[in-house]
């Protein structure tokens, strides 16, 4: 029997804010060898879903290198340990604390549509087919983030940030229940193709748990892009080699799946630049929360509806997922790689007192209209139905880490090749995943959607790696994969940690809930146990979900002292580690 606790919020107490929420007490579940979800100390500390992955980070920091080195080497090795995740052909997005000048800076590596893409370059096409295709290949951002990040804010090369994960390459990992799975889940396009049957379908089956498994070929391939950088991609050799295979899938004779061929060209790669981005910044019961502007709407998902949150006179379970609700409205219609988006309205306080006035005790009929962030707020103004736009699928897999290092600097980072397993295509003799990021966009045929494709246009993302400050200050960073529950799962521990008085640890384990302007909010089971007849009384409909996101975080406790925090579950949990247990 679960036994069950009131928590009271601290932050709560000081706003006048209620809490709903009960919280069950937490409990200690069994852990997979080498997983620790929950350490304490100085010096450093890091936290991913994968321990090789943490270790590689915390070797770097341990040898005198810095957060952005670290998290550098750690998702290079989750592109190794979590190929399905993460890995050179995919892209994402870094949130970085610059201790020495105390200030947030971002890193924008998404992947981007190849030049030939038009708006209505993926209309007909059956989302099915799109995931396993060449079409749905983005044009690679990571190798440049890597190289800009570590020029902008590292104290290593590219070459030497490499160097642990071709280590787990080269010796291998042991295989757990959750990359089994993954790999049996995907086997049936895997086989498909000649490469990725090859690597990961060793003698026509997924390896088995507890299997040492090895990529020898993605670490040589590590090898050469630190000894002759990202030009070797981005205009190279191996980039003629991922042009190649997006244009001509290296499918397996006999095969009845249709394969299409993808747009990228050599001259796509040699034009893409990773890009520094200003992050967003709302202010959430007295403390700084920072995150990823455009083409990402993570900062601005998250920043809106906290805003939302602190614009009502109570937080609950009902707040929360109205907040949720209302702000992917506004995401729908007003965020995209496009010129123009009202990110200054969306985030201000006059914007979200207008949409908090709609926040009833009941749930607001389906779909939820977008406002009007005209600068000129007054009354509550509802949108007509119509107007709403729907949330599209998104892949629910990426990865996210965080680091930080002996001088407090912090990055947030959240990495993916999409899908499960990219769009199922090894690049020959080469090792890795090609993404399918392209099926973050709008299909279509949707006029005025801020998110249809287009040349060089990078697709609207839902990552939102976060750091808070307070006082100019560190305090927290978190952030996590799963797609577009990915925005909900960041929101969730930001109100639990800070509204409902959870400790970080609890945040994390807490059952989750998902509201994204779907006429069901998905649920795990544990939320549904708690407030699902509660809610359903006040005009929610549910569906369950059985894991929704796999965060990772880390705060600051006061006094140098770091308290990492991973999954203990979820994912088959994570691997949280620091520098040192004393001072």
């Amino acid at each position: 029997m679960i036994t069950r606790r009131l928590v009271v919020s601290v932050a709560g107490v000081l706003t006048g804010a209620s809490v709903l929420f009960v919280q069950p007490a937490a409990a200690s579940p069994p852990q997979t060898a080498g997983r620790e979800p929950v350490a304490e100390g100085y010096g450093g500390a890091v936290s991913t879903v994968d321990p090789d992955a943490s270790r590689a980070a915390l070797d770097v920091l341990r040898r005198g290198g810095n957060a952005m080195d670290a998290a550098v080497a750690a998702a290079a090795t989750l592109g190794v340990t979590e190929p399905y995740s993460a890995g050179l052909a995919g892209g994402g997005f870094i949130v970085y604390y610059d201790a020495r000048h105390r200030r947030v800076h971002t890193v924008d590596g998404r992947e981007t549509a190849p030049r030939a893409m038009t708006a209505t370059s993926l209309e007909g096409v059956p989302f099915d087919d799109a995931v396993t295709s060449g079409l749905s290949a983005g044009v690679p951002g990571s190798v440049a983030q890597w190289e800009l990040a570590l020029r902008r804010f590292g104290t290593i090369s590219l070459g030497r940030a490499l160097r642990p994960a071709i280590e787990v390459a080269s010796r291998g990992f042991t295989v757990d229940q959750t990359f089994h799975d993954q790999t049996a889940a995907n086997a049936a396009r895997f086989k498909d193709f000649t490469s990725t049957a090859r690597l990961y379908l060793p003698g026509g089956a997924p390896p088995p748990v507890g299997s040492v498994f090895r990529n020898p070929e993605l670490a040589e391939t590590y090898r050469q892009l630190g000894s002759r950088g990202g030009s070797w991609l981005y205009g190279g050799r191996l980039g003629s080699e991922i042009v190649a295979t997006v244009k001509n899938p290296p499918v397996v004779p006999g095969s009845t799946r249709t394969v299409r061929p993808g747009l990228m060209e050599l001259s796509d790669l040699t034009a893409y630049r990773a890009i520094e981005r200003p992050p967003t910044k709302v202010t959430y019961r007295g403390m700084d929360v920072y995150g990823m502007a455009p083409p990402s709407s993570g900062g601005s998902t998250v920043g809106e509806a906290l805003n939302i949150l602190e614009a009502l006179p109570k937080v609950g379970a009902h707040e929360y997922l109205e907040a949720s609700r209302l702000a992917f409205a506004d995401r729908g219609r007003y965020v995209g790689d496009i010129p123009g988006v009202p990110l200054r309205e969306l985030l201000s306080d006059g914007f979200a007192k207008e949409r908090a006035c709609l926040v009833g005790e009941r749930a607001i009929a389906h779909p939820a209209a977008p406002g009007d962030p005209d600068g000129t707020y007054g009354p509550c103004r509802a949108a007509t139905p119509s107007q709403a736009t729907p949330t599209p699928a998104e892949g629910p897999e990426t990865t996210h880490l965080v680091v930080t290092d002996r001088s407090g600097n912090v990055a947030a980072y959240n990495i993916t090749i999409e899908s499960t397993g990219g769009n199922g295509i090894v690049v020959p003799g080469r090792g890795f995943l090609l993404n399918n990021e392209l099926t973050d966009f709008t299909f279509g045929p949707a006029p005025g959607d801020p998110n249809l494709p287009g040349p060089g246009k990078r697709p609207r993302s839902s990552m939102a790696p976060t750091i808070v400050l307070s006082g100019g200050r560190p305090l927290l960073a978190v952030g996590s994969p799963g797609g577009s529950t990915i925005i909900t799962t960041v929101l969730q521990i930001l109100v639990n940690r800070w509204d409902l008085g959870m400790s970080l640890p609890e945040a994390l384990a807490a059952p989750r809930a998902t509201q994204r302007n779907t006429a069901q909010t998905q649920a795990e089971q544990g939320f549904l146990d708690r407030y699902g007849a509660e809610l359903t009384l006040r005009g929610h409909s549910f569906t369950p979900n059985p894991e929704i996101g796999a965060a990772t975080a880390v705060e600051f406790l006061g006094g140098g002292r770091l308290q990492a925090v991973a999954e203990p579950t979820r994912r088959g949990g994570g691997s949280a580690l620091v520098v040192s247990g004393r001072r």
